[in-house]
């Protein structure tokens, strides 16, 4: 009862995922990221314990195949759930068990997953892929946030949204950005509020472990960014 998109910037090599569900705190099991390796999803009957197996894969070297292959064979429960990688490469792969009856599927291309189950239809999946194309000028967060918005407007999931997250990687082993809303009436509309606060702050926030005299207090950090302008 999810839909995500997960992608590869092929510009920044940032890693993200965009997730929301009907159940609460979707971020805390869902998304699985390793800054410059790749990333896994794992959704529907969700076992938390296959995002770090599939990240210990792709740190070996395993394509997004081969780590989804992997993780099938070793999970009895596999029917149940609904998962997908995307490598270093941007090779992606997907797979959604025999056991869902309501809409459930996934596109997959080059450095992007668009997926979901027990969708009110498939033009949820197709809204993210579609959106995602349609704005290829976005970062990397706008773009999976914006993506995750048009999924919702098509029709989201049954039942509703109740949580959703934002979440990338770049090259440290910090997250670029990583925002969750674990409960609320609309958690989508939510986490862009909040996205739409934190946005001018996330290069300070990530730059400033590095350099904590250059970057100083939050507020000299914006101000001098605006008389850059």
């Amino acid at each position: 009862m999810t839909f995500a998109i997960a992608a590869r910037c092929a510009q920044t090599g940032r890693f993200g995922v965009a997730i929301s569900t009907r159940a609460q705190a979707v971020s805390s099991r869902c998304p699985f990221i390793a800054p410059g390796l790749g990333l896994v999803v794992t959704m529907q009957r969700t076992d938390p314990r296959l995002g770090p197996l599939g990240l210990n894969l792709l740190r070996l070297g395993y394509s997004a195949q081969k780590v989804l292959d992997e993780i099938a064979a070793s999970d009895p429960g596999i029917e149940h759930r609904q998962v997908c990688v995307i490598d270093r490469d941007g090779n992606t792969a997907a797979r959604t068990g025999a056991k869902h009856r309501v809409w459930s599927g996934a596109f997959t291309e080059k450095n992007l997953v668009a997926m979901g189950n027990n969708l009110t239809s498939e033009m949820t999946a197709r809204a993210m892929r579609d959106t995602w194309h349609a704005h290829p000028e976005l970062a990397l967060e706008d773009r999976l946030l914006t993506a995750l918005e048009a999924g919702r407007d098509a029709g989201g999931q049954n039942g509703g949204q109740s949580s959703a997250g934002l979440h990338s990687y770049d090259r440290e082993i910090y997250p670029y950005t990583d925002l969750r809303v674990d409960i609320h009436a609309e958690p989508v509309g939510e986490l862009r509020r909040i996205y739409d606060i934190h946005k001018p702050l996330i290069p300070y926030y990530y730059g400033r472990p590095g350099a904590p005299d250059e970057f100083g207090r939050e507020e000299e950090w914006l101000a001098r960014q605006s008389q850059s302008l």
